[in-house]
């Protein structure tokens, strides 16, 4: 090679030669990728492929309508309907089901996705019919808004279309619509909470006063924050604004309760008050589609504040929560801890979001990892951990891997997206078909069936698979002029500027209608053409092909590689220890540890060295050594404790029915020292006795009354914060079994009296650090040390200036400054500068905390009632 290159030196002159050489060596890099490059999938393959997702979705939907309907759902191995009430609870997820044809309103859009106009009218027909909301029925929000309102206004928007525009429909007067505005209104109720943050749950007819709901106060960040795409359409559809004045009011809340220095968000935060519940931060459930909608609102939108929202959110989830191609969850005020050390199968939306975004390289990555789990279970499980093992076994049939595999491919033209979704295709036609429709996989481990087939499978799974394989030209739509919801449903973009139905113009192609006064653009128009040439002529073929190849190669064997599918020989921590994990109890089992749940609920690992099995290579003395090792360095963080038995000595007189690795109560454990002696004089008056929690806060309240009168010293008064020690006295009464939380709750106070309203703080505080010994308390075992709490709730003398938010102070101390001390009314704290700018600078400046203001609740004359704020101001 060498003489070649002098040889051309020689003979030709220097600038041809370097240029010559530079050609070569671009050529060579070139070509030697192209063996990786995925070829173009047969144009009759596709087409093949296209019409058997067709069939797919045919078989569940003639299943669902000849053996389920109305009910909400079909029980696909029983082939029957799944009624709210009449089958076997199975917990919340059944609060999706409300008796109101679900599945057939899901799927209306879907129905024209495929160009089935007739069907479409049909179901169009049946549904104006036969739904009705006026049911005694506690629903799910959050499902009812992304499934039953999204539904019924993507149905609207394309019947009005095509009646409009395609001649047929003739019939249709809104009734989608007049149906989707009674269900704004069932759900309106939830909204009424001082931080405009809705309820979880709503009864449909009593709306917040059904007692099931008598102590709903916590909500997912999910569920209040994915809202806005649907009650924005509602409201500009029918003119009525309270829809979106009270989606855009919670997602306000929310951005407010961001962690300042993250911007990250938790995962469960109280309704009332904002105080998060549950601070682990990830892309999966439960904050999963919040993100979605901010990126989304700004689409459909225009509201730039979203955006911006967006773009903060997505630059915290990159820095902290993405690692490499995974996407692990964190705390969200210390977000380069993990918080937990598996991911579940929600978050396969995110590189669809990513490309939305425009940020393809990351996309590409977390899919490739996301695919070759699937490859080695078959679907990808509810919950995997770091080194791809199963953690839930579970597989509903979920459309998020697929929804992203169709828009990589949009985005990339990639053709190795249509070899995923063949993959795909086959395992579902494998593994999940019955005579009877679809059945989900109740543990992809075993290939079992359950009878269930949720309403998502018709309305997005196969949706998307479809999609993937069907050319652009196929389509009776212009999916361009559309923004997908969170639920695969249809909005069009112009609802940004138009607030009328009639003028929503998006494009269609002729399939199977009159065409005679051309309302269709012609197959030649410059409008809906999308054949592979123009396709291929739109982007380089290094984007097509070799960057996404060139991200996905070295990925390609990680989970293989990482995890052997024969052993699991990774060394387990402490730290990862999980009680509710079978892997994890076989292993220590093997180390001759035994879990053991004691009487009052702690749990104690008891290592016998005599015990562990004979027999067993993959766990060694050295890795037992290594795991007490690690015990001792997670100390504080996880409060484990192993008692070691050198002997083969019995365990401890146990119950049989204890002997359980079932995940305890968590309790704070108090030595007397630390107890004041007004707590000492409750303790033994309370002998004998059990009392609601309310009881006994507001017992603690009076017997310490005279210690928390505030004192003024030097002009200046100082409130005693005394909750750490009523905290620590609630603690110790309910180790003691003084306090149940069984039964009705009492309030012996009026509502508005100082000592209710003290109590209720009492147990605001005493639940929030309950919280946090739960989240440092990964491996469930309840003795906590009570240094931590004292040091969350310091006793001493907090000044009324202090009240005030300084600029150095951190999110955590105002935090904890605002639960502990609720002393000094708001209006008392200087305004600042930058807090008094203007309406206009507020809403460019999506950094600067948002007003709150109340939002006026009147429409069409029906009065809904806002509940005002709560405050603690007495106090």
């Amino acid at each position: 090679m060498m003489d070649f290159k002098m040889l051309l030196i020689r003979q030709l002159r220097w600038p041809l030669a370097m240029l010559f050489l530079l050609f070569v060596t671009v050529l060579y890099a070139v070509t030697a990728n192209l063996g990786d490059v995925t070829h173009a999938m047969p144009k009759e393959e596709r087409e093949t492929l296209k019409e058997e997702a067709r069939d797919m979705f045919y078989h569940a939907y003639r299943a669902y309508m000849e053996n389920a309907y109305p009910a909400d759902e079909l029980m696909p191995l029983t082939c029957c309907g799944r009624w709210r009430g009449t089958e076997p609870s199975r917990g919340d997820i059944d609060d999706t089901l409300g008796n109101f044809s679900l599945t057939l309103v899901d799927t209306l859009d879907t129905l024209v996705i495929l160009g089935d106009l007739k069907e479409f009218e049909h179901a169009v027909k049946l549904v104006a019919r036969d739904v009705s909301f006026d049911s005694d029925i506690v629903v799910s929000v959050f499902e009812t808004n992304i499934r039953i309102l999204g539904g019924l206004l993507s149905g609207h928007i394309l019947a009005e279309y095509f009646q409009q525009r395609a001649g047929i429909m003739k019939w249709y007067r809104s009734e989608l619509l007049d149906l989707a505005r009674d269900v704004g209104y069932r759900l309106l109720p939830a909204f009424n909470t001082s931080t405009g943050i809705p309820h979880a749950r709503i009864n449909l007819r009593y709306g917040l006063k059904s007692p099931k709901l008598e102590n709903s106060r916590e909500t997912c960040t999910a569920c209040a924050g994915t809202m806005i795409l649907e009650m924005a359409a509602l409201s500009r559809l029918t003119g009525e604004t309270i829809f979106e004045e009270k989606a855009h009011r919670a997602m306000d809340t929310l951005w407010r309760m961001r962690h300042r220095s993250s911007d990250l968000m938790g995962t469960v935060l109280n309704v009332h008050s904002g105080d998060w519940v549950r601070r682990d931060s990830g892309v999966g459930a439960g904050i999963d589609s919040y993100y979605e909608y901010c990126l989304k609102a700004y689409i459909l939108l225009g509201d730039e504040r979203y955006l911006g929202r967006f773009n903060r959110h997505y630059s915290a989830v990159m820095k902290y929560i993405s690692q490499g191609p995974m996407l692990l969850d964190v705390h969200m005020h210390r977000p380069h801890t993990n918080s937990r050390n598996f991911m579940d199968a929600l978050l396969a939306f995110w590189p669809g979001l990513q490309v939305l975004k425009g940020d393809i390289k990351p996309a590409v990555e977390t899919h490739e990892m996301l695919y070759q789990v699937m490859q080695r279970h078959k679907f990808i499980p509810e919950a995997f951990t770091t080194d791809f093992q199963v953690h839930w076994g579970q597989h509903p049939l979920r459309p998020e891997f697929l929804e992203s595999t169709y828009f990589l491919y949009r985005a990339t033209g990639d053709p190795y997206y249509l070899d995923v979704g063949r993959n795909v295709l086959r395992s579902l036609q494998k593994y999940a078909r019955v005579p009877c429709g679809y059945a989900a996989v109740k543990d992809v481990r075993t290939g079992v069936h359950e009878d269930r087939m949720d309403s998502f499978v018709l309305a997005e799974t196969f949706k998307y698979l479809y999609l993937l394989f069907a050319d652009p030209s196929d389509l009776i739509l212009d999916l361009d002029e559309f923004l997908f919801t969170t639920e695969a449903h249809l909005l069009p973009l112009s609802l940004a500027r138009l607030s009328n139905l009639t003028v929503v113009d998006p494009l269609v192609r002729k399939r199977g209608v009159d065409d005679s006064d051309g309302i269709f653009p012609s197959k030649d128009s410059d409008h809906g053409i999308w054949d592979e040439d123009v396709e291929n002529a739109r982007s380089c073929p290094n984007t097509l092909h070799l960057f996404p190849e060139s991200v996905r190669r070295p990925l390609r064997n990680m989970v293989d590689g990482i995890c052997p599918k024969n052993s699991m020989r990774r060394k387990l921590r402490a730290s990862e220890y999980q009680a509710g994990n079978q892997d994890h109890t076989r292993i220590i089992n093997d180390m001759g540890i035994t879990v053991i749940t004691l009487p009052d609920g702690r749990v104690q690992l008891v290592h016998n060295m005599g015990s562990a099995p004979v027999g067993v290579p993959e766990i060694t003395p050295v890795e037992t050594a290594d795991f007490h090792a690690s015990v001792e360095q997670v100390g504080d963080q996880e409060l484990i404790r192993i008692t070691r038995k050198e002997s083969t000595d019995p365990l401890p007189d146990t119950p049989k029915e204890k002997l359980s690795t079932r995940e305890p109560k968590v309790q704070l454990t108090v030595s007397d020292e630390l107890l004041s002696p007004s707590c000492k004089k409750v303790i033994e008056e309370s002998e004998g006795k059990k009392e609601t929690i309310y009881e006994v806060a507001a017992r603690l309240w009076e017997a310490h009354y005279e210690d928390w009168k505030p004192r003024t010293s030097d002009g200046i008064t100082y409130v005693p914060n005394i909750l750490p020690n009523l905290v620590l006295c609630l603690s110790a009464m309910e180790n003691l079994g003084l306090v149940t939380r069984k039964g009705k709750e009492t309030k012996p106070y009026p509502p508005d009296s100082f000592i209710s309203e003290s109590s209720e703080l009492l147990i605001s505080v005493f639940s929030q650090i309950s919280q946090m010994m739960e989240e440092r308390n990964r491996m469930r075992v309840t003795t906590v040390d009570t240094d931590a709490i004292v040091k969350k709730a310091e006793d001493v003398l907090t000044p009324v200036e202090d009240e005030c938010p300084e600029d150095g102070d951190t999110e955590e101390e105002l935090k904890i400054s605002d639960v502990l001390v609720e002393a000094v009314p708001a209006e008392r704290c200087p305004v600042k500068e930058e807090d008094a700018v203007s309406e206009e600078s507020r809403t460019r400046e999506s950094d600067k905390i948002e007003s709150d203001e109340k939002v006026v609740s009147r429409s069409d004359g029906v009065e809904i009632k806002e509940s005002e704020p709560e405050t603690h101001d007495e106090l």
